[in-house]
């Protein structure tokens, strides 16, 4: 939602940069350039999901469903932009225009739906912080204190990566 906001607001910003007049085949090359978006958004969406539904980390799934999407948002994109820049060049008056805007808006949306969103999504995952990472060492967090049974001794876990441990008690 943020990227899509993003992608309009950039849009609006270069007709008020360029002093362009909005004309109806402008409204609809944003309204396609949206359209890019959303599928963008929701072909990241999908990798994401069905990289965690195989058990993958929430990091590793988000980065993994980034990496899967690129090349064919690129490829949808680039294509996009071939018909647009062919239609400006061979088109005239009102198909202009929006081929115009449809490039701008082609650009526009690569931009919020691959880097913006995944900065966001990296800023989002990146600051919380799950109970379950806690004994991790691994990625420079600080342990919990260890548990203590009802005579005060503490039960310290000495595995590092694997679910079997060994536990040591000391007072």
């Amino acid at each position: 939602m943020l990227a899509l906001a993003l992608n309009c607001l950039l849009l609006l910003a270069l007709l008020s940069t360029l002093q362009a007049t909005l004309t109806l085949p402008g409204i609809a090359a944003i309204a396609l350039a949206l359209g890019m978006a959303i599928d963008s958004n929701v072909l990241i969406n999908e990798r994401i999901a069905r990289s965690c539904a195989t058990g993958t980390r929430r990091r590793n799934a988000i980065a993994e469903g980034f990496r899967h999407a690129w090349s064919t948002i690129l490829d949808s994109n680039v294509t996009t932009l071939i018909v647009g820049l062919a239609l400006l060049v061979f088109g005239s008056g009102a198909v202009r225009g929006f081929a115009w805007w449809h490039c701008l808006g082609i650009l526009t949306s690569m931009f919020s739906s691959v880097f913006f969103s995944r900065g966001v999504v990296n800023l989002w995952y990146g600051r919380r912080r799950s109970s379950a990472n806690w004994p991790s060492a691994r990625y420079g967090r600080l342990r919990p204190p260890p548990p203590r049974n009802k005579d005060g001794i503490q039960a310290w876990n000495f595995s590092r990566s694997n679910g079997i441990s060994r536990s040591c008690a000391t007072r």
